[in-house]
């Protein structure tokens, strides 16, 4: 059995784009649409966003093309958190 870490490939150098969404009080604003911080790579989008203020991360989210099954084409707070984390070891 292969271990699916090892046999996951995942394309850091794929085209993304990071948002974030309008806030208030540090909520979401559902009603309005997020907006473009960075454009890069996903590795640079990874990065920018793991130098946000933890208290804001939920405000942002990474758009890029699906690489299954480890990214999905808009990653949450939580998947970038531990796409970071697995980023050494794809």
């Amino acid at each position: 059995m292969g271990d699916v870490v090892g046999e996951s490939k995942v394309d850091f150098g794929a085209l993304a784009v990071l948002n974030k969404w309008p806030s208030l009080a540090n909520q979401r604003q559902p009603d309005r649409q997020p907006y473009q911080v960075i454009e890069g790579t996903l590795d640079d989008c990874i990065s920018a966003f793991m130098g946000k203020p933890v208290a804001t991360r939920h405000l942002y989210e990474i758009r890029t093309m699906a690489q299954p099954p480890l990214v999905t084409e808009v990653l949450s707070a939580e998947h970038v958190i531990e796409l970071w984390r697995l980023r050494e070891f794809l």
